[in-house]
């Protein structure tokens, strides 16, 4: 009797383990993303009063962190328990969804690359409609002072009295330029950061679908082999 044993496909520690690791990163993340949105409506006491996100004036930053840090948990989870304890739905779940991202954003960036100047007046419309609830919402307003503040200018007394000066000595003063021309401004000055940030997560999702594709077959194929 031959004292070789036949040796079926096995299941790759490496990328087992790899898609493993990445998730738990990526699902911790998503846990401090939720964490951060509930703790920020918790100081603004909508927890405490459900129906109040309807009052609020108007685009809740908040919204940001909740809807990131979600799908950063479903994505995390799955991926995560799907690799360790090798169940083929899970990995085919986040590869899937993963996918549907990755598809969204491509889309989403070719319709904005082709319909610029509609997304330009439309990013108008929403900042002039939130605008008129700069002060009901703090997080609003930090975000706000944040896309102004890039102009290097202070804005002191609030601007009292100072439209009445010629616009240059307002510049001194207060923040002449809108929201939308200063996110322009930023956009051109990073355009090289931004590229290379968006290339970066692109290759990130197409790396971790292959991946997930490549463990599903390995363990489809040793569970064939029984």
């Amino acid at each position: 009797m031959s004292g070789k044993h036949y040796k079926g496909p096995e299941v790759s520690c490496c990328i087992k383990y790899f898609i493993f690791g990445f998730n738990v990163i990526f699902w911790f993340l998503g846990i401090t993303f939720l964490g951060i949105g509930l703790w920020a409506w918790s100081e603004k006491g909508v927890l405490s009063n459900i129906s109040s996100i309807t009052d609020l004036g108007g685009f809740d930053p908040v919204w940001l962190f909740l809807v990131v840090g979600g799908v950063m948990f479903i994505l995390g989870f799955a991926g995560c328990i799907g690799a360790l304890r090798e169940n083929t739905f899970l990995l085919k779940f986040f590869s899937v969804f993963l996918g549907i991202i990755f598809f969204l954003e491509l889309t989403a960036g070719i319709l904005a690359f082709v319909f610029k100047d509609w997304i330009k007046d439309q990013l108008y419309f929403f900042i002039n409609n939130n605008i008129r609830a700069y002060r009901d919402d703090i997080d609003l307003q930090n975000l706000i002072d944040f896309t102004q503040e890039y102009e290097d200018v202070i804005n002191t007394q609030c601007g009292y009295d100072t439209r009445q000066r010629p616009e240059v000595d307002q510049q001194a003063v207060i923040h002449t330029k809108g929201c939308v021309p200063q996110f322009e401004k930023w956009l051109r000055d990073n355009l090289t950061i931004v590229a290379g940030i968006f290339i970066g997560v692109a290759l990130l999702q197409i790396f971790g679908i292959c991946l997930a594709q490549n463990l599903v077959s390995d363990i489809e194929a040793v569970r064939a082999s029984w």
